[in-house]
């Protein structure tokens, strides 16, 4: 099985997707160059009317994309970083994701937001914050977060052809990153989380680069005698909550980390759904390890320390066990 990276899984599933369903197409700034690697050569096989550069102004992009949508295609609106999506805001909550609720079922709107979210690549908090939590507030909206060049490409085909609006959130600091991708076709369905560390100690979950954080610290506890369960969400909304509490009812312990500011982050709704639901299995009270509560800073060294860390993840590890 070949090994490709994060980028060239990304390209995989789009160029396959439009060879496979003439309906799918991109818009966005700057995709016939490909400022961002992911979509690169697209604009070379597929051509003007399949790869669309825009005007910079994410709100018209966003509703050019649900206007598309509603009435038979499947764009991929890929609006460059996420926080980009603040601009389109409106478009998003206010229309794409109510639009089959409001019309009782009587239209589909099968459309991809795709962004890179979070930090890694000091660009500073106006590029580098993590969105996904905005989202997951949002019904009918699904958000997916993958980690790997494997789940990346097997998320991102299941995204194109989701009847729903999917917000596909990748991040820079994964570019590189290497894994086995099978050359036959495969989906991953979102909702559906992967366990990549077996534990019986403590369950850790998190989703996107803080799946490394989490492993990592996994390491660290072995080497101490703790056995932690990693567990990867790879999907924001919806969520595999049946998972997270399987593995919570044979550990007795929580630790969620997320790359997002401590608030209303995706680790709050983990914590407090394990709280609600798992308590009489819970030997320690859940523990949250997210950002620290300031902008995201452009220096790389303060921009490593806003965010969660392996360290982090250990200390929180402990209390559980204390």
């Amino acid at each position: 099985m070949p090994r490709k990276t994060y980028v060239a899984a990304i390209q995989e599933a789009l160029a396959e997707e439009m060879r496979r369903d003439p309906s799918v197409f991109l818009i966005g700034e700057d995709v016939r160059i490909g400022v961002f690697p992911s979509t690169r050569g697209l604009h070379a096989e597929f051509g003007d009317k399949r790869v669309i550069d825009t005007p910079i102004s994410e709100l018209a992009v966003a509703g050019a994309g649900i206007g598309a949508a509603i009435t038979g295609l499947r764009p991929i609106v890929d609006l460059m970083f996420g926080t980009f999506l603040y601009l389109a805001f409106d478009q998003i909550a206010n229309q794409a994701g109510a639009m089959r609720y409001m019309y009782g079922g009587q239209t589909k709107a099968p459309l991809v937001f795709m962004v890179q979210n979070g930090a890694g690549s000091s660009a500073g908090h106006h590029h580098s914050q993590a969105v996904h939590q905005f989202f997951m507030n949002m019904p009918q909206i699904k958000v997916v977060l993958p980690s790997s060049p494997y789940d990346g490409k097997g998320l991102l085909k299941s995204a194109i052809r989701d009847d729903n609006p999917v917000l596909f959130l990748h991040s820079l600091s994964l570019g590189g990153k290497r894994s086995d991708v099978p050359t036959e076709e495969y989906l991953i369905p979102i909702g559906a989380a992967d366990i990549k560390r077996a534990g019986k100690d403590v369950t850790i979950c998190a989703a996107g680069p803080t799946v490394y954080t989490a492993l990592a610290a996994a390491q660290a506890l072995a080497s101490a005698g703790v056995d932690a369960e990693v567990i990867d969400l790879r999907s924001l909304s919806p969520w595999d909550k049946g998972a997270v509490l399987e593995s919570v009812a044979k550990t007795g312990r929580f630790v969620a980390v997320d790359e997002s500011f401590p608030t209303c982050s995706a680790a709050s709704e983990w914590a407090a759904t394990v709280a609600e639901e798992a308590f009489h299995q819970l030997k320690a009270p859940v523990q949250r390890v997210t950002n620290k509560d300031v902008p995201m800073p452009f220096s790389p060294v303060l921009e490593k320390a806003a965010l969660p860390s392996a360290d982090d993840v250990v200390a929180a590890a402990r209390r559980t066990l204390a």
